[in-house]
């Protein structure tokens, strides 16, 4: 699954809308503070969610094969888990996939 400069547009166009669209809709009908908790946290958390469904496929299907993306995500959920920082989260699962497209390719 190759994206072209036009679906990852459209994908940050949609991100946008999304995360516009629970502010707006916040501003708009809510005359008075929000004091359903389960409403304000379904409000803050709609945006990440969003994007986590639009870009958890292309984690998988981004490489030769989806046991490497498997791999690399594992490998950021670990890491993410014990508090690791972007940047080993990220330098570790690039290192992972390639590793496992290596020894993939190799056996």
């Amino acid at each position: 699954m190759n994206a072209t400069l036009s679906d990852m547009l459209l994908g940050c166009l949609v991100m946008f809308a999304v995360t516009y669209a629970t502010k707006a809709v916040t501003l708009l009908f809510a005359k008075k503070e929000i004091r359903s908790a389960y409403i304000r946290s379904f409000l803050y958390y709609l945006p990440y969610s969003v994007l986590a469904v639009m870009v958890f496929p292309t984690i998988l299907f981004c490489t030769s094969s989806v046991v490497s993306g498997i791999v690399g995500t594992a490998v950021a959920m670990i890491l993410s888990f014990f508090r690791k920082g972007l940047l080993p989260v990220s330098l570790a699962s690039i290192a992972a996939v390639f590793l496992t497209e290596f020894l993939l390719y190799v056996f």
